[in-house]
């Protein structure tokens, strides 16, 4: 029996002993009361700097729902009107500066929906030809065609994806200055690059044989973009952009850059036309559409909630340390009789 207890004892060092060198601090209102002093200064600071920046960006926003019936798009909010095109007019006091970035917006839209997040094949969106025979059941509906033809890429996400389209323009001595919107980079490199994936098949559209295209689109994957060879299938940037799901139920998505030509510096003061090929509904939801044009600072775009939770941090703890210093003071130092 001492043997047993003997062979089990850990071993006499400091480690299995614990007796290893320790710091252990001994926190004192000398120590933790101007510490919160320091905390609660520091983010004051950068609460201010956060703020002031944010300030100092420049948004744009224009709502084109429809829904109002003064509004251009009124007609085009009309489930039933196909291909219609509306236009909005605005004006810009002083310089907006560059480099300017065009967002869409969507609200009451839940991407974050679990069911709805499901719904994708991510071996299909890798390039396995294997799964565009046999989609994964996660994609219900939206797995295969009344004629159960597969549909690539399937699921509901791919198939909601956002398909109004976009022409700026400045109005210059009554005529009409093509605005060159860059469309290049504005998905993330981890999807462009690691996480989405075409087929190894030349021509592309050849991988795509037996298949359909989500009921929704207008053109297969292989055609998204007419322009551009390169920007098509699973790595057009506009579906990598649709595809990384919103949190939050009033969102925006990078559309486009402006930063080419006589605009790179910004968009001039002056007068300017957005033609809008109004295809995606979403008054079914209750929702609404608008176009967001921002530029950016170091701190990333406009958020001023940022800036207004590091005040009220830093004033709590500055708060908190002058209560702290009060209790000090009284229990420390007891009045005498």
């Amino acid at each position: 029996m001492v043997t047993n207890e003997a062979t089990n004892r850990p071993d006499n060092t400091a480690f299995t002993q614990q007796r290893l060198p320790a710091w252990q601090p001994m926190l004192s209102a000398g120590i933790i009361i101007p510490g919160f002093v320091l905390i609660g200064l520091a983010f004051i600071g950068i609460g201010v700097a956060l703020f002031i920046t944010s300030r100092s960006i420049q948004v744009l926003e224009l709502d084109y729902t429809g829904v109002e019936q003064n509004s251009p798009c009124f007609r085009c909010s009309d489930p039933d009107v196909r291909d219609c095109v509306c236009t909005l007019e605005f004006s810009i006091n002083t310089l907006f500066e560059g480099p300017v970035f065009f967002y869409y917006g969507l609200s009451n839209y839940f991407q974050n929906y679990r069911r709805y997040g499901v719904s994708r094949d991510d071996n299909q969106l890798y390039g396995d030809l294997d799964s565009f025979k046999s989609p994964i059941d996660e994609c219900e509906p939206y797995k295969y065609n009344g004629n159960n033809q597969p549909i690539v890429p399937c699921g509901s996400i791919a198939n909601s994806m956002f398909n109004d389209t976009f022409r700026l323009f400045q109005i210059v001595n009554g005529q009409q200055r093509p605005v060159p919107l860059d469309g290049k980079g504005i998905a993330w490199w981890t999807d462009y690059n690691i996480k989405f994936r075409n087929p190894s098949v030349t021509p592309l559209r050849n991988a795509f044989n037996g298949t359909v295209k989500p009921p929704f689109w207008s053109r297969p994957a292989y055609e998204l973009d007419t322009s551009d060879p390169t920007n098509n299938g699973f790595i057009n940037q506009d579906f990598l952009v649709w595809m990384r799901r919103a949190a939050l139920p009033d969102f925006q998505k990078l559309y486009r850059r402006i930063t080419e030509g006589d605009y790179a510096e910004g968009l001039p003061a002056g007068t300017y036309s957005l033609e809008i090929s109004y295809n995606y509904p979403v008054l079914s939801f209750n929702g609404r559409k608008k176009v967001v044009f921002s530029n950016v600072s170091w701190m990333g775009g406009k958020n001023e909630f940022l800036g207004i939770a590091y005040l009220v941090i830093g004033s709590l703890c500055v708060v908190m340390s002058v209560v702290m210093l009060i209790v000090y003071a009284k229990f420390k130092f007891p009045e005498e009789d």
